[in-house]
């Protein structure tokens, strides 16, 4: 059996004395692909940030456990040989990931070098082949604009060749397609799978969308006012769905009427 890179054991959130989230526990493995669903505020995305200790003023406790590494404690010295090279993310607004006024090229470079070993040539080296794999074809071009010369499918793109690069062992995506037209969206979720499969890194994906969840995920775990409610494998999602949410979620995809119920 293929021990999990990714352990999550009773992982709970609260901001002040307010829980978000409670009593959380999955497990990843190598190559496989989790789907967290659920409508917005169900504590989707509080629950990948709380893994990456990127949520301030919040009391987290529980087990995060990287291919056996306890995360929960780690300082943020610590976090940050974690982030990037051993857990990347994606995040649903590009935009916001990317600094303005610099270059993707200096961006680009500046992530590599603060993780590995690499002088600038080489590291342009590994950005021009990176931007290649993700479709951009003129790689060069692209990393001398700068972030507000991208359309968002391409920013996105960049996020994804920058996220892989680093090669790491657990790649996060939150909302990864969200602001985008739906011709891109399918694109940028074949891309993300087709990576996913070459490099074996395990997937947590974070999203609203049951198509998402139909393309991408292996199992799924349905999230409600901060808990999971159902895992289960995709097939069993949408075949036999056990909690009453799970089945209002699918209920959901038809074409709301007048005076139907909540």
């Amino acid at each position: 059996m293929v021990e999990p890179v990714l352990t999550v054991d009773n992982l709970q959130v609260a901001f002040a004395a307010r829980s978000i989230v409670r009593n959380i526990s999955f497990q990843l493995q190598p190559g496989n692909v989790l789907g967290i669903i659920g409508e917005s505020g169900s504590g989707k995305s509080v629950t990948c940030l709380s893994i990456l200790g990127l949520l301030k003023g919040t009391t987290v406790q529980g087990s995060v456990q990287l291919a056996g590494q306890e995360l929960i404690g780690l300082n943020q010295a610590q976090l940050r040989q974690i982030r990037g090279p051993k857990i990347g993310m994606i995040l649903q607004n590009p935009v916001s990931f990317f600094n303005p006024i610099a270059t993707i090229q200096r961006q680009f470079i500046e992530t590599l070098r603060s993780h590995r070993s690499l002088t600038d040539t080489a590291a342009r080296a590994i950005a021009t082949d990176h931007l290649t794999a993700v479709g951009l074809t003129d790689p060069q071009r692209v990393l001398r604009q700068f972030p507000f010369q991208l359309s968002g499918g391409m920013l996105q793109r960049v996020m994804i060749a920058i996220a892989l690069s680093l090669q790491p062992q657990v790649l996060i995506a939150d909302e990864p397609t969200t602001a985008l037209d739906v011709i891109t969206q399918m694109q940028i979720l074949g891309l993300i799978k087709q990576l996913q499969q070459q490099t074996n890194c395990a997937l947590l994906l974070i999203t609203h969308d049951l198509g998402v969840i139909a393309q991408l995920a292996d199992r799924v775990a349905v999230m409600r006012n901060g808990e999971f409610v159902e895992q289960t494998s995709v097939e069993q999602l949408f075949d036999h769905p056990q909690h009453p949410y799970t089945r209002s979620l699918l209920a959901s995809r038809l074409t709301p009427h007048l005076g139907a119920r909540r």
